[in-house]
C-alpha cells in the first residue's frame, strides 16, 4: 500500500513537495518554539548556581534577580557598606560577594566585586569558574574579562581597558583618567558571566573618587604618581584604611552553612531596620519570574499550534482537490481488483507518507538551524540554544501531528471510497 502510495504521490511530486514543505515549517516553527522556551529556562537556572541569597536594596525580587545576575535592567536603589558588614556578621553565612554596578566597557557591563567571586560564584551544575588566560585581579587597576567581551572587543591579557560612566552602548564621560589593565580572561560559561567586565571594588572607588589607596595598592597603571600625592600619604594613612573601598553597593550573594537557614534569615533581612533591605532566594525568584511569562509562553504555543494546523488543512485541500482528477485513476484501480477499503487506505497512507516526510524534513531544518544559529544566539542573547536529542514533549508534538494527519485524510478517503463506488471505468467529467 505504502509503494502505492509512494508511486501516486511521484506522478504529483510538485504538489507533493509543497505540501511536505508546509508541514516542514510547521514543524520547525512548532519544535522551535518549545526547543527556544525549555533551553532559555534551562541557561537562566544555569546561571547561578550554589548561591543561597541575593540582597540588595528594597526592590522587587525579579528586578533584583534580572539585574544582579543576569545584567538586565538597572537597580536605582543601593545599599550601604554598613548594611554589607552586618550581612556578613549573620549567623549561618558562610560566604558573601559584594558586587557594585552601574558602569560600562563599550556596552559591556562592569561588575565591581571582590576577588570571593572567583573563589565562591558557581554556575551550571555547581562549576566554578576558571580562567582561559591569566588570573584574578590581584591590584585595584586590573580587570577580569568575560569570554564574550574578550573576543567582542579583541582583547588580551596585558591590554588597556577604559570605564565608562553609565550602563549604555555609548557614554560621554570617560574614567580615562584612571585606565585599567587586563589581567585574566575566564573561560566560556554560555552564561551572562561570559558579556561581563569584573574589576575590583576599590578600582571602581577610585575611578568615582570614593577610595584613595595606599602606595603599595597601586598597580602598574600608577607607577609615576605626583609627588605632591606621595608627600601627603603617610599624614593620611590612617583615614584612608579606615574607608571603605565604594560607599554603596547593588547587591551582595550570600552562601550559607545550612540551606534550612535561608528561610529565617530571608525574614531577618527583610526586616531590618538599619535600611530597607531585600532578600530572595535565586530559586524561588526564578520561578516567579518564569510563572510571569507564562502568557507570553501560551501564545506563542497556540500560534505555532494554529501553523501546524494550516499546513494540515494544506494537505487535507490538497487531497481533495486532486480527487477530481483522480477519479479515473481510482475507477481503474477498481477494476483491477482493488476494493473501497483499499482506495480508502491509499489516501490515508498518502497522508501518513507526506507527513512523515514533512516532519523528518522539519526535524532535520531544526537541527540545522540550531547548530547554524547557536553561536548568534550566544552572542546576542546571551544563552546556548543546542541541537540535543529530541525530548519526550517534542516526541509528543510530532505524534499528535501525525495523527492529526491520519485523522483529517479520513476525508478526502472517505470521498474516494463513495466515488469508487459510484463510478465506472467511464467517469463523468
Amino acid at each position: 500500500m505504502f509503494k502505492l502510495a509512494l508511486a501516486s504521490l511521484w506522478n504529483r511530486r510538485t504538489t507533493a513537495w509543497l505540501t511536505v514543505l508546509s508541514i516542514a515549517i510547521s514543524t520547525i516553527l512548532l519544535l522551535g518554539v518549545e526547543r527556544v522556551r525549555v533551553q532559555a529556562q534551562q541557561n537562566f537556572a544555569n546561571t547561578i548556581s550554589g548561591t543561597d541569597l541575593i540582597v540588595g536594596a528594597r526592590t522587587g525580587s525579579t528586578q533584583l534577580l534580572l539585574s544582579s545576575v543576569f545584567h538586565i535592567g538597572a537597580l536605582t536603589n543601593t545599599l550601604s557598606w554598613n548594611s554589607y558588614q552586618h550581612l556578613q556578621q549573620l549567623p549561618g553565612v558562610a560566604w558573601t560577594i559584594p558586587m557594585a554596578m552601574g558602569d560600562s566597557v563599550r556596552g559591556y557591563p562592569v561588575v565591581a566585586t571582590n576577588t570571593d567571586w572567583f573563589a565562591h560564584f558557581q554556575y551550571g551544575q555547581q562549576q566554578n569558574l576558571k580562567f582561559a588566560a591569566g588570573s584574578a585581579f590581584s591590584v585595584l587597576d586590573t580587570a577580569v574579562l568575560g569570554a564574550d567581551v574578550a573576543d567582542k572587543l579583541g582583547l588580551d591579557v596585558g591590554d588597556p581597558l577604559t570605564v565608562s560612566h553609565g550602563s549604555g552602548g555609548m557614554s560621554f564621560s570617560d574614567h580615562d583618567e584612571h585606565p585599567f589593565q587586563i589581567q585574566g580572561i575566564l573561560a566560556r560559561t554560555g552564561t551572562p558571566i561570559d558579556q561581563a567586565v569584573y574589576i575590583p571594588l576599590e578600582g571602581l572607588g577610585l575611578v568615582h573618587g570614593e577610595y584613595q589607596p595606599a602606595d603599595d595598592e597601586h598597580g602598574p597603571n600608577h607607577e609615576h604618581e605626583h609627588e605632591h600625592e606621595h608627600e601627603h600619604e603617610h599624614e593620611h594613612s590612617d583615614s584612608i584604611t579606615a574607608e571603605p573601598p565604594v560607599y554603596t553597593l547593588s547587591a551582595v550573594l550570600i552562601g550559607l552553612e545550612s540551606k534550612p537557614l535561608a528561610l529565617r534569615l530571608v525574614r531577618d533581612i527583610n526586616t531590618y531596620r538599619g535600611e530597607p533591605l531585600t532578600a530572595i532566594m535565586p530559586g524561588l525568584a526564578l520561578q516567579e519570574f518564569w510563572r510571569t511569562l507564562q502568557l507570553f509562553e501560551r501564545a506563542l504555543l497556540i500560534i505555532s499550534v494554529l501553523v501546524v494546523i494550516t499546513g494540515l488543512f494544506g494537505m487535507l485541500t490538497t487531497l481533495l482537490a486532486s480527487l477530481r482528477e483522480r477519479r479515473r485513476e481510482m475507477a481503474v484501480l477498481r477494476s483491477l481488483g482493488a476494493g473501497p477499503f483499499t482506495l480508502f487506505g491509499l489516501l490515508v497512507s498518502e497522508a501518513i507518507v507526506l507527513t512523515a516526510i514533512g516532519v523528518s524534513v522539519g526535524v532535520g531544518l531544526l537541527f540545522t538551524v540550531l547548530a547554524l544559529a547557536a553561536p548568534w544566539f550566544q552572542a546576542t542573547l546571551g544563552f546556548v540554544v543546542s541541537p540535543s536529542w529530541l525530548s519526550s514533549t517534542e516526541w509528543l508534538y510530532l505524534g499528535l501531528i501525525l495523527s492529526a494527519a491520519i485523522l483529517m485524510s479520513f476525508i478526502p478517503a472517505w470521498r474516494a471510497y463513495r466515488n469508487a463506488l459510484a463510478d465506472g471505468l467511464t467517469v463523468k467529467l
